[in-house]
């Protein structure tokens, strides 16, 4: 892994994104070194600071003088903290980073946030800032600009007092915010979702899931050969929805056969939480095990069949490097006799990747721009 040095406001930061795959890539942006130079104006030892969503641990370790709290979406947080931390070793120790599975508890005085590339989830984000906001402070958000949601300024302006926006520099963007007076409470957009025939209940997810309102065209690919692959397995079969979004492709699985059990795992606490409700709502809670991760959690056992639609992009990062992690992990897990059932877009190649972790891959469905793979050892 390749480290680089962040040099703000005197001093160095000794960062990198963890793992292998992501070697190549740096661990902030412009936009980090923007909110870090603003929060370090505007920071005093008597205030309570929060960092929402920071990517690989620049915001929380360069306001490490402060104590700030951590709260992100993503579970890669907590590695990158920990693999970041031991390179500054001179900054203060992070805390342990929260998510929205276990958000933490207001009052904060300044509050430093990435901007969303997603409208929704910045309009949610922005309404639980309100509700967590001192009376007198002050929220800076930040993002480089190609990634900033269309409408985003009505976004701010819908939730938040906007106080100025500042020069932009480096191709990225500091607004400064007050409190505004809306909340999550009666906000409409909170759960969207769709119908689906095969299942008891409307799969629904948070403002952070991929495809929350309708089923993406590569699951859409991937669902008819998972009934036939899970109406094959043996009696107690355990399954794997690995980067499970809303969960339909386990929710599916789950519907076809009440003696299988079924682990959701996923990097977006968001939709961990999306997962939960959706169990509830079908019946099928106690079927099932829900994990916040960053891929295959450490602590699983084998599978005899794993459900996958991996993501291809990071922020704005677009590539195969977090599918490749996956595939690698799924064959890690993979029980001797059971096999990866996936989808990708085309163009990415999968079925050359796959052959570095899977002794036998085929093609089993295709559309002009997906291609539904099977794996096995």
């Amino acid at each position: 892994m390749t480290s680089e040095v962040l040099e703000i406001a005197g001093k160095s930061l000794v960062l990198r994104r963890p793992g292998r795959e992501a070697s190549s890539l740096r661990a902030w942006d412009a936009a980090d070194e923007l909110l870090l130079d603003e929060a370090l104006k505007r920071a005093t030892s008597e205030q309570r600071v929060l960092v929402i969503d920071d990517t690989f641990g620049a915001l929380t370790i360069g306001l490490g003088e402060f104590a700030p709290v951590s709260v992100a979406d993503s579970a890669s947080l907590e590695a990158a903290l920990k693999v970041n931390a031991g390179l500054n070793k001179s900054l203060p120790n992070p805390q342990k980073p929260h998510s929205w599975l276990n958000p933490p508890d207001g009052t904060f005085d300044l509050v430093v946030m990435r901007i969303s590339r997603h409208a929704e989830y910045l309009a949610w984000l922005l309404r639980w800032v309100n509700t967590q906001l001192s009376e007198n402070g002050c929220l800076l958000a930040g993002g480089m600009i190609k990634h900033l949601p269309e409408r985003s300024v009505d976004v701010f302006a819908g939730a938040v007092v906007t106080e100025s926006v500042l020069p932009a520099r480096k191709k990225a963007r500091v607004v400064v915010c007050g409190r505004g007076n809306e909340t999550l409470d009666g906000w409409p957009s909170i759960w969207k979702g769709y119908e689906r025939d095969d299942l008891p209940a409307r799969v629904e997810a948070m403002p952070a899931v991929f495809s929350r309102e309708r089923l993406d065209i590569g699951t859409r690919e991937l669902l008819p050969l998972v009934q036939p692959a899970v109406k094959a397995l043996n009696a107690e079969a355990c399954v794997l929805d690995l980067a499970s979004g809303n969960g339909v492709l386990g929710l599916t699985a789950l519907a076809c056969r009440e003696d299988i059990s079924l682990t959701f795992s996923d990097v977006s606490s968001q939709a961990v939480a999306s997962v939960q409700r959706n169990l509830e709502r079908c019946g099928y809670r106690e079927r099932a095990q829900l994990h916040h991760s960053d891929g295959v959690p450490k602590e699983c056992g084998f599978y005899q069949l794993i459900l996958l639609n991996p993501p291809f992009h990071e922020g704005g990062v677009v590539g195969d490097h977090i599918a490749l992690r996956l595939f690698k992990e799924a064959a890690e897990h993979l029980a001797a006799d059971g096999r990866v059932l996936m989808v990708g877009n085309r163009h990415l190649g999968y079925h050359r990747t796959l052959k570095r972790y899977f002794r036998t891959v085929q093609q089993r469905a295709a559309s002009p721009r997906f291609v539904v793979f099977e794996a096995s050892l």
